[in-house]
């Protein structure tokens, strides 16, 4: 039976924190989809094939872990029934601090609602990345700093490309 786990997010953009997480999710499971959630509310500086195609780029440049498939898929909806579409078990969430902790533990509690059958799995960021966020990233490219500690060097390049 293939373990199948989702790791939601919008990915606006991808940072080297996502990619952590999506490495270290690989061993975690036979497959791991990694959904690009199109979240209106968040109004996304990168549109959703962008966002979508910047995660396809970084699961190339992990490779294969542990054999683990990965599928990138864009998803709009509730979250628990884009799982259930897709067959898997588990859901993945990074953590990156305690506010993280509090906002997730409320969506676990509610997940679990509609469907107990889905668990999830948190997994701290690593020390290095704990104070990546996506909306910090966009903000000190907007101001022109340099984000190349934070994101991939194609990703720094659409940021600047977008600031410009």
């Amino acid at each position: 039976m293939t373990k199948t786990a989702l790791y939601p997010g919008t990915f606006d953009p991808m940072t080297n924190g996502h990619t952590d997480i999506i490495r270290r999710a690989m061993k975690l499971c036979d497959k791991l989809v990694i959904g690009v959630a199109i979240n209106r509310d968040k109004n996304p500086l990168f549109d959703l094939d962008e966002r979508t195609e910047m995660v396809r780029n970084a699961v190339k440049r992990i490779g294969t872990v542990g054999g683990c498939e990965v599928e990138v898929v864009p998803f709009e909806g509730l979250l628990i029934q884009f799982v259930e579409t897709i067959g898997a078990s588990m859901i993945v969430r990074g953590l990156r601090a305690l506010s993280d902790f509090e906002y997730e533990f409320q969506m676990v509690g509610m997940n679990r609602k509609l469907n107990p059958d889905i668990e999830t799995v948190f997994l701290m960021a690593d020390a290095q990345n704990q104070a990546i966020a996506s909306r910090l990233v966009k903000e000190i490219a907007r101001l022109g700093g340099d984000v190349s500690a934070f994101v991939s060097p194609t990703v720094r390049q659409r940021l600047e490309k977008k600031y410009k």
